[in-house]
């Protein structure tokens, strides 16, 4: 077994949310190759921090589907 392979094995045990977290610190520490012409990254860069911070703890599922009209 590569150790590629091993890694992702050892990944799939991890639950969601730690699966998540692990992707998120592995793209994190990739170079950064494309160009952000609009700002969007650091737009969802501030959305993430603005929710880590806990001041909006945003919709439940139940309340997007009830302002989706279902």
């Amino acid at each position: 077994m590569t150790r590629l392979q091993q890694l992702e094995s050892d990944a799939r045990v991890l639950t969601d949310a730690e699966r998540a977290t692990f992707a998120a610190h592995l793209l994190a520490s990739l170079p950064s190759v494309l160009a952000d012409q609009d700002e969007g990254v650091a737009e969802a860069l501030r959305r993430e921090a603005e929710m880590d911070a806990a001041r909006d703890p945003g919709l439940t599922w139940d309340e997007v589907k009830k302002a989706c009209g279902r």
